[in-house]
């Protein structure tokens, strides 16, 4: 999750018409061609939203703190990346691929340790395609520049 990567930002909307943030990243074909890439995972913090359904100032903050707390985690051992930020309709998911959730359980550990109790519950799935990867770009990436 170096901070040089190449990302984007567009807006979508839920099924119940509120606004959510879509960031996803464009360099993962280093990740994607490598088939040991390919569990889904998926980080899901629900949140109460202002009535946007976006998160208030303290809790974008703490989110950010988090992102910057995972981001430091998996640049010294890239064991996944995370390839897309979801922000609205009152959560945000951050969706990875990994290469093993045993390890990936421990780095998130790691990264979380000097947090409170967060809200966040984890969801895993075999996606060796990257299926929601692609879905992502497809509906809401403005301008790939691929």
């Amino acid at each position: 999750m170096s901070k040089s990567s190449d990302w984007w930002t567009a807006p979508t909307e839920s099924e119940s018409g509120q606004l959510i943030m879509v960031t996803g990243r464009r360099d993962v074909e280093k990740f994607r061609s490598n088939p040991r890439f390919n569990i889904r995972v998926e980080i899901t913090w629900k949140y109460e939203g202002e009535g946007s359904g976006m998160p208030d100032y303290n809790t974008s903050s703490l989110m950010e703190q988090v992102q910057e707390a995972l981001e430091k985690e998996f640049e010294k051992d890239p064991v996944a990346v995370l390839t897309g930020i979801y922000t609205g309709d009152n959560e945000r998911n951050w969706v990875f691929y990994t290469l093993s959730t045993h390890i990936f359980g421990r780095k998130l550990n790691d990264a979380l340790a000097s947090f409170e109790l967060l809200p966040i519950t984890i969801y895993c799935e075999n996606d060796p395609e990257w299926n929601e990867y692609q879905e992502m770009k497809e509906h809401s990436e403005i301008d790939a520049g691929d």
